[in-house]
């Protein structure tokens, strides 16, 4: 069967219907970036649709890659926070125009192809003490957690407090607390599929109460012309000592988001080995680095692994197959957007009770990960409860990572545990160090 001798189901202990779940349902929680995306780049001047159709194509190349060169269910998309970056300090801030910009992230993403050839990515990876590696994963899931109590309308900005207690007779709560609950009953019931599920009953009961529209079914997609190999990469050089910061941090961006997120997803999935050690990290890294190149080139900003991809782990998912699905409804997508957006348009322009549902279950699946921290070690349980609380709060994955690794590197010096630090660490909590002193 080919698609047994190219995803190894059998030895990864699934099959072709959990994988096809799990594919829909990553797909289902991150298919927002599609309509988010564009919205967003539009903001500097880049066409509204070609940007969406550049978003879907590029997607779907890094997914591939990442189904295809390491077998893993971990779908990429257009980073949020990396599109704010790109908008706002760069083009807005900066007075960059896009063209060069997407010039200055096609170097960043060509340049983290580049170091695979040393193996600096793949050694990150795994060097990664294990305390770290599961406080990312809990970080992430609060962060996942938080998102969707956002997007749900249970948490919202308070005076004082900074947050606190949405209205829970809002009909935009009420959908997403029926969706936890409709989730969360067949999850006790261990029923397969249950965050697919979910979302499917919240999106039907979404259009029955009128909180969410009917967009129609088949619509022809937008043209790429607009963005399509509009970079300027000459302009680069001869903004140079500009953009060489711009370029280095979009570059550290990338690496740590996408390490964090592997990192997490990794942890939850069972693919780091009893070493501490990320299998095939190298051609999970070079999907995501050639999905950003990729991108550049079509019209959209840095590709990255998407945390998202942990409602398909959630789902069972194991095998490149399940990326597989995730990619070609990107590819659908393009052609049957409006009911794609039917399910990612926000309802009052500020919340998401479909997709929130299912982020918050997603949180609390991570959260297994922190009975593995040791916390009689004060030199291991104190670095992770920063990347924790950091990733959570901050609203950021690379600031968790950041407050982590220095945090790790000055506790274990000073506990006489120096030598059990691999050396990358002690170099890139210097740089983070550098990267608050001076960067920020």
């Amino acid at each position: 069967m080919i698609l047994e001798r190219l995803f190894h189901l059998k030895e990864n202990k699934t099959n072709i219907r959990t994988e096809v779940i799990s594919g829909i349902t990553t797909f289902m929680t991150m298919s927002y970036i599609i309509f988010v995306q564009p919205a967003i780049l539009s903001k500097c001047g880049m066409d509204f649709g070609a940007v969406m159709v550049a978003t879907c194509l590029a997607s779907s190349i890094a997914i591939f890659c990442m189904g295809f060169l390491a077998n893993y269910p971990i779908a990429l998309a257009p980073a949020m926070g990396h599109n704010f970056y790109f908008v706002f300090t760069v083009c807005l801030g900066l007075g960059i125009p896009w063209q060069i910009a997407l010039g200055a992230n096609f170097i960043s993403g060509a340049l983290f192809i580049l170091l695979s050839f040393w193996g600096l990515r793949e050694t990150l990876v795994n060097c990664v003490p294990t305390s770290l590696k599961n406080a990312i994963a809990v970080g992430i899931g609060l962060l996942i957690a938080f998102i969707g109590l956002v997007w749900a309308g249970i948490v919202v900005e308070a005076p004082g407090t900074l947050i606190g207690l949405g209205e829970l007779n809002n009909r935009c709560v009420l959908l997403s607390l029926l969706g936890i609950t409709i989730i969360s009953i067949l999850m006790c019931l261990k029923v397969k599929g249950a965050i697919l599920i979910g979302i499917i009953c919240s999106s039907i009961l979404g259009l029955l109460f009128g909180m969410t529209k009917y967009y129609g079914i088949v619509d022809l997609p937008p043209s790429l012309k607009p963005t399509f190999l509009r970079l300027d990469i000459l302009g680069v050089f001869s903004n140079l000592k500009t953009l060489l910061t711009v370029i280095f941090i979009l570059w550290f961006l990338d690496v740590f988001d996408t390490v964090g997120t592997l990192i997490g997803i990794g942890e939850q999935a069972g693919f780091i080995d009893e070493k501490g050690r990320f299998p095939k990290a190298k051609q999970a890294l070079l999907s995501d680095a050639v999905g950003t190149v990729g991108g550049t080139l079509l019209g959209t900003s840095t590709i990255t692994s998407y945390i998202e991809s942990a409602s398909g782990v959630a789902c069972g998912g194991r095998t490149g197959l399940a990326n597989l699905v995730t990619g070609i409804l990107f590819l659908i997508a393009l052609f049957f957007y409006p009911l794609v957006k039917m399910i990612a348009t926000p309802y009052n322009e500020n919340f998401y009770p479909i997709i929130a549902s299912s982020l918050i279950i997603v949180g609390c699946l991570m959260m297994t990960n922190v009975r593995k921290i040791k916390w009689d070690d004060f030199s291991e349980s104190i670095p992770a409860f920063l990347t924790i609380v950091i990733m959570a709060l901050s609203f950021s994955i690379t600031e968790g990572i950041a407050f982590g690794f220095i945090s790790y590197s000055l506790l274990k010096s000073i506990s006489g545990k120096a030598k059990d630090v691999h050396y990358l660490i002690y170099i890139f909590s210097g740089l983070f160090i550098l990267r608050y002193l001076f960067l920020k």
